[in-house]
């Protein structure tokens, strides 16, 4: 079953958010110290996946593409929109609002990165879920976390998770048909780098030390694709 382990992100990060809900009378003072470690934590997550880059220049003319192509297409407000939406929908009067947020938050760590594209594709071309259910339970603990500072919000990001890895899964049953195994291989290569580069950009939002519209980015990973084949059509790059 291709979408096995795409569920199972699913149902975790859906148990880690209803577990955090229980911990929302946290003190602030606890969680802006728990969030700052979260937020160390997703830096170098980023770090050791960006470190990973093979060809520096596919990845940063892939960033700048997508960077052009994402606010050409206004993802971030797009994305923040329907945070809004689910929040106008399902805040409770009185409530705090951080819906939102923790919509955007979560969903962006959670979709972002190379365990969410190389778990789907193991899942749909090989029937292998470890990857996927390994990075569940990750996900899991880091909902419960995010639950505890933005609340319900968090919950609403198993949507994008699972249409996304779903997705991909799904191709991933018919994607040997199309591109060669060596072109998978250079691929998940360079998207492991520039998605690593945008999960530290997610730790720096997370520590207040930036606002870099990450979701604008989310079509570099789409570019590394393209800017490969043409490296592989022409031989420049």
């Amino acid at each position: 079953m291709a979408l096995l382990g795409t569920f199972v992100n699913g149902i975790c990060i859906v148990a880690g958010t209803l577990v955090g809900l229980f911990f929302t009378k946290i003190p602030e003072r606890f969680k802006e110290t728990v969030m700052s470690g979260v937020g160390l934590a997703v830096i170098l997550i980023g770090l050791q996946m960006a470190f990973e880059v093979n060809s520096i220049v596919v990845v940063l003319l892939s960033l700048l593409a997508g960077a052009i192509i994402g606010e050409a297409l206004y993802l971030e407000d797009r994305l923040e929109a329907a945070g809004h939406w689910i929040e106008r929908h399902f805040r409770k009067p009185g409530a705090s609002s951080g819906i939102a947020e923790g919509f955007m938050t979560a969903s962006l760590i959670f979709v972002i990165g190379a365990l969410s594209v190389i778990g789907a594709l193991d899942g749909g071309l090989r029937g292998d879920h470890e990857v996927l259910i390994t990075k569940g339970i990750i996900d899991g603990f880091v909902a419960l976390i995010l639950t505890s500072t933005f609340g319900i919000g968090v919950i609403f990001s198993v949507i994008p998770v699972v249409l996304y890895e779903g997705g991909i899964a799904l191709l991933a049953t018919q994607i040997n048909r199309w591109v060669p195994e060596n072109m998978l291989e250079l691929f998940l290569t360079e998207m492991t780098a520039s998605g690593g580069l945008m999960i530290v950009a997610i730790g720096l939002n997370m520590l207040n030390i930036t606002k870099i519209r990450v979701a604008n980015l989310l079509p570099a990973l789409v570019m590394v694709g393209v800017l490969l084949y043409l490296q592989q059509l022409f031989g420049w790059l």
